[in-house]
């Protein structure tokens, strides 16, 4: 059911990085966001797969890390994911991606989610320092990365308090915890 895999995909940053991920796990991805709403259909999105530990391995330090969590740098060694999905917006097609990074994300977490794996949307990339490691020509532009692997943590959504944070954090068993608001917050009658 789909509320259950909305509820089930959280943003993992911890993962079983000796647990990989196939191509053809992230071939599948992929075709799901194919299948996916595109503004204006235009479809400009593109995209590069990484499931080799060693790619993985450079990709990983040009990506920054739950911004809220200013003492924490990342997951470590052994923890890191076990594949990535780099979304690219083609130039030459259109220079104005809307929304479509963002559906096309969501879908390829929720698909991950229901095959027991999770990910995390990443936004903060050291884009000159990726284009240059995986080669991409200038016509693409990097839009997100997706980071996915088998969930080493547990996520917790709780309500948010009236006046409470929005951010995100840790408790000593890091156990990460987010903070959402309720719905009756959320509709407005005027």
């Amino acid at each position: 059911m789909l509320a259950d895999l909305v509820r089930k995909n959280r943003s993992y940053r911890r993962f079983f990085q000796d647990q990989p991920i196939s191509e053809d796990t992230l071939r599948g991805l992929v075709d799901l966001a194919r299948l996916t709403p595109s503004g204006r259909n235009v479809q400009p999105l593109r995209y590069m797969l990484s499931w080799q530990p060693e790619l993985n391995a450079q990709i990983f330090p040009t990506l920054a890390w739950a911004g809220y969590l200013t003492d924490w740098q990342g997951p470590e060694a052994g923890e890191q994911p076990a594949g990535y999905i780099v979304i690219l917006g083609d130039k030459q097609i259109t220079n104005n991606f809307g929304i479509d990074p963002g559906i096309v994300a969501q879908t390829m977490l929720l698909g991950a989610a229901e095959q027991g794996l999770g990910g995390c949307i990443i936004a903060t990339v050291q884009r000159v320092r990726l284009a240059e490691l995986l080669k991409i020509p200038e016509r693409y532009e990097i839009l997100l990365v997706l980071a996915l692997g088998a969930p080493k943590e547990e996520v917790v959504v709780e309500p948010l308090a009236e006046g409470g944070d929005v951010k995100y954090w840790r408790d000593e068993a890091h156990v990460h915890h987010v903070p959402k608001r309720l719905l009756e917050d959320l509709i407005l009658k005027f």
